[in-house]
């Protein structure tokens, strides 16, 4: 997973764009539509940066997240996709458990 922020200038204004690559997203256990899973995801994950941001400076990469609060394999795919962005996000922010 890599984070790159675009917009700024060093000294100048906050950068206007955080782009967030995820190579691979492995649903282990879950019966629910990746597709769908993966929409979610991203819905989720894009709320939350434009409300919340993150501190990211510059590229940051990280191989693997870690650290998930256990998740039922019963939950529908938007529910999965917002726990797995919130999660996320989290990691991006520095509260969550992120392995580089």
């Amino acid at each position: 997973m890599g984070v790159t922020q675009s917009g700024g200038t060093a000294g100048g204004p906050a950068p206007r764009e955080i782009r967030v690559d995820i190579g691979e997203l492995v649903l282990d256990g879950f019966r629910a539509d990746p597709d769908r899973v993966a929409a979610a995801f991203e819905h989720e994950l894009t709320r939350l940066v434009r409300e919340r941001g993150v501190p990211a400076d510059g590229p940051w990469t990280a191989d693997v997240l870690s650290g998930l609060p256990p998740l039922p394999a019963g939950l529908s795919a938007r529910r999965l996709g917002q726990e797995l962005a919130r999660a996320v996000h989290e990691g991006l922010s520095g509260r969550g458990e992120v392995t580089p």
